[in-house]
């Protein structure tokens, strides 16, 4: 018996995105259904969850990558290209964009860390729900601190 083994078939097609009132043109892939059921879970690149939420932060504050850039000291082009998530940023560069974007650090990291559990389907809660507080102070008292 041969089997024969289909192709992954992606098409990716442009779809129109308004931004701050911009139409802008995205590409979008989508997958043939027999690929998707056998697909191996994408990689996360850090770099572009970075960019996506660093992007997400500053379009929320109806702000261009010009006044930003300028904030934080950073090139136009660069701040760009790390939000399309083609550079990766040291440290230093994005507790500039992030001072810039008047958000922390650690706020900035907890939103891509969330995205990135959900895209490794790791989805528990990174906190102690209130009903389960309650019940360890009431077991363990006094004694828990």
């Amino acid at each position: 018996m041969i089997r024969t083994i289909e192709e992954p078939t992606i098409t990716t097609t442009k779809t129109p995105v308004s931004v701050n009132g911009v139409i802008r043109w995205k590409d979008v892939e989508t997958t043939t259904a027999t690929e998707s059921a056998h697909a191996e879970p994408k990689p996360v690149v850090l770099r572009q969850e970075i960019g996506e939420v660093l992007r997400s932060v500053r379009q929320r504050q109806g702000r261009t990558l010009r006044e930003v850039s300028h904030s934080a000291r950073v090139s136009l082009g660069y701040l760009s290209e790390v939000e399309r998530g083609q550079k990766e940023a040291s440290s230093e560069l994005l507790a500039s964009i992030c001072a810039a974007l008047d958000v922390p650090v650690s706020a900035m990291l907890r939103e891509v860390a969330d995205r990135v559990a959900e895209a490794e389907g790791n989805l528990a809660p990174d906190t102690v729900p209130a009903e389960l507080r309650e019940q360890y102070h009431r077991e363990f008292g006094a004694r828990a601190h």
